[in-house]
Order: C-alpha cells, then structure tokens, then sequence
C-alpha cells in the first residue's frame, strides 16, 4: 500500500463535522497535517431539537454548537450548510419507501453516497476544495498507478468501510479518512480530543437512525405511512397473529412478534418473509432463514468493476461478520453463493465484497435464494 496524495501535499479541505467526537478529531488531524481546513455542519433536519436524546439523533441544535466550538479550537474557518431538502428526499423519503415496499433500507450507505460524497463533495470541488473529510474508520490508498482503493480501517473493532462501500474511484480521489490508518481504541480518540481541548471529548456517541430521535422505528413509520392491520402466517399460511402495519418487521427478527401462542414445537418463531401486496407476515423456525445465495442490484464499484466469476468474503451489515462467497455480475446484476448458508439477510439491505481488506464495491439485496429441507429451493 501507498500513502494517499492528501497526505503527501497539503489540500483544501473541507472537513465535515457533525458535533461529535470522530470528526472533530478528524479535522484536528487534518489541520495538523498542514492542510488548509474548513469545517462544515451539515444542517439534515427541517426542525432541529434543542437536544439529543442521550446518544440518539443528531444534526441538533447542540450538535450545531459542539461543531462550531471545536472549530474554534483547531483555529479553523466553520459555516453551517443546509443540506435539509436533499437528505429528506434522498435519505428519508427512501427509507420509507423501501420499508412500505417490504425492503429494510440501511440509510447511513445512502445518506454517504446521496449527501456527503454527492451533494457535499459536489458543492466542496465547485468551491475549489480538494478533498471532504469526515471522522469514518476505513482507508483510502493510492496505487501506483495513481488509481484509488477502499480498504478496512487498521482496527477491524471500529472499522466503517461497509457504509462507505457506495463510494466511486472518482469519489475515492477526493476523500479523506484521518483516523482509518491509527490503531487507537476509541478511548484513546477521546483522550485525544481532551489533550486537543476539544468539549466533545465525552461526548456520546450517536447510534441508531439518526434522523429518529427516540429510536422507535416502528412508530416513525407509523406516523409516516399510518397503520394497516394485517395478518401473521405461519409457512402453511395459518393465521397466527395480527400485526398493525407490515411494514414494522425486518426479516430475521424475533422480537415483537405479539403472537398469541408458541409454535408447536415450542420453538421461537422467527420473521421469513414480508408481503407488502396483501400485507402479510409469515413467520417460522430459525433453520428456515438460512440463505445460500442473493441477487442485488445497483452496483457501486470502488474503483474498476470486476471481470468475470471471483472469490471473495461478503459482509452483510454493519457491525456483521464476513463469509466467503462467490459473486459474479449477470446482466448488470450481482449473483452472489455462499459457501455456508447466512441468516437475517434483507432485500433492500447492502452486500459488500471485500478481497482482503480491499473493498471491491457494494450492491442492494433484490432476492435471496434460501436452503430448504426438500431439495427444491425458492426465491424470497
């Protein structure tokens, strides 16, 4: 591996600062590299909150205040970007309508390749700036050729390469990711913060879907889409439970099921499929979600796409664990087999290929191929 342009040359950079510790301390970085810094708060929402809700939710009012006192700090030029009509239309819209289509969306992947290496980067390089910095966990590395690659953060605990895998070469060239090379625990980047005299210091980190405050997924849509009453099945088609809007499961999940009565082995019963058509869920035994293989579309490469059939590891969210797959691009559709069946798999969420620590590019679950007890095998 090759150290990246930015770090040999300085570079306007445009360092994006959300108000919480990873960025701050990103832009810190990169101002002492000697590039020339301007932080920048993304403005998300319409009606920002007064305050988070402990570690939920962002883009507040006290994230604003965070961003803009840690500028100060580092010594650098700070502006306020409203970014709240496109992140409502890219990011919102389509979490909700992927989820009233019976897909499970993962809106962090869209709102980096929409918001912060789209609309941001555009606007970034239109105003003469080199590079958009944030505080993500992954690596940008410069091949000798002069060509970009994604790969793993040198910490694999913090890394965040699977919600970057939508990024392009051409996006790859002018992004920078001071803290994916630095095998530091996150206490170590807090102490950092402190020694800089950074508030955010302590500062806890946000979680969940930041654009839902209290974390109620479930009720957000709710208040979106409204409620539909609709019935729980069993694979036989028996009717073992009602639900108040399809749209409030995810394949794979066990939890709040409300089903009146255990299955008749005694078993949990798990989500195995969602039909938004007739608004159905059908539930079953955890043996009856292993997946051997998908079909995703959209594919996002991290620089030049594949030729041909390959070997690689897959990993499918975003705190998941990687399993060696096959994948080959079928008529501009990516068909992925794994070598030992996965469970909890989702159209609408993201798989990423990985060779190594390099990321080769990333694509949006449309079906799965699923292992049955009889031979014959069937497409959720």
């Amino acid at each position: 591996m090759t150290d990246t342009p930015q770090r040999t040359r300085p570079l306007r950079v445009l360092a994006a600062m959300s108000g919480g510790v990873d960025s701050a301390v990103a832009a810190a970085r990169a101002a002492e590299a000697g590039h020339d810094v301007t932080g920048v708060h993304l403005a998300l929402s319409a009606n920002p909150q007064s305050f988070r809700t402990g570690a939920r939710g962002c883009c507040t009012v006290e994230d604003s205040r965070d961003a803009r006192r840690a500028a100060d700090v580092i010594g650098i030029p700070f502006y306020v970007w409203d970014l709240a009509d496109r992140f409502r239309e890219d990011v919102v819209e389509d979490f909700v309508a992927e989820y009233e289509a019976g897909r499970t969306p993962n809106p962090c992947l869209r709102c980096n390749e929409k918001i912060k290496f789209a609309a941001l980067l555009d606007k970034a390089l239109a105003l003469g700036f080199d590079a958009v910095c944030t505080g993500h966990y992954a690596q940008v590395v410069t091949l000798p050729d002069g060509s970009r690659e994604l790969h793993r953060a040198s910490d694999m605990a913090k890394d965040q390469s699977y919600v970057l895998g939508v990024l392009d070469e051409q996006q790859l060239a002018h992004a920078l990711f001071p803290l994916g090379d630095t095998l530091t625990t996150k206490d170590e980047i807090r102490a950092e913060a402190e020694r800089r005299g950074l508030a955010v210091a302590r500062k806890p980190d946000s979680h969940d879907i930041c654009f839902i405050a209290d974390g109620d997924t479930q009720g957000f849509l709710a208040r979106r889409l409204g409620r539909a009453e609709g019935d729980i099945v069993d694979e036989s088609g028996t009717k073992v439970g009602t639900h108040e809007g399809a749209y409030g499961f995810t394949i794979g999940q066990r939890k709040g099921l409300r089903i009146g009565h255990p299955a008749a082995d005694g078993k949990p019963r798990y989500v195995l499929d969602i039909s938004p058509v007739d608004n159905t869920v059908t539930v079953g035994p955890a043996a009856a979600l292993d997946v051997t293989g998908l079909t995703a579309i959209k594919p996002r490469w991290c620089g030049t796409a594949p030729i041909g059939p390959g070997r690689y590891t897959a990993q499918l969210r975003a705190h998941g664990g990687e399993t060696e797959a096959a994948a080959e691009l079928v008529d501009g559709e990516l068909r992925v087999t794994f070598t030992e069946p996965v469970r909890g798999v989702a159209p609408g969420q993201a798989v990423v290929l990985y060779d190594g620590t390099r990321v080769v590019g990333s694509a949006t679950i449309a079906s799965t191929v699923r292992r049955q007890p009889a031979a014959s095998t069937s497409t959720s």
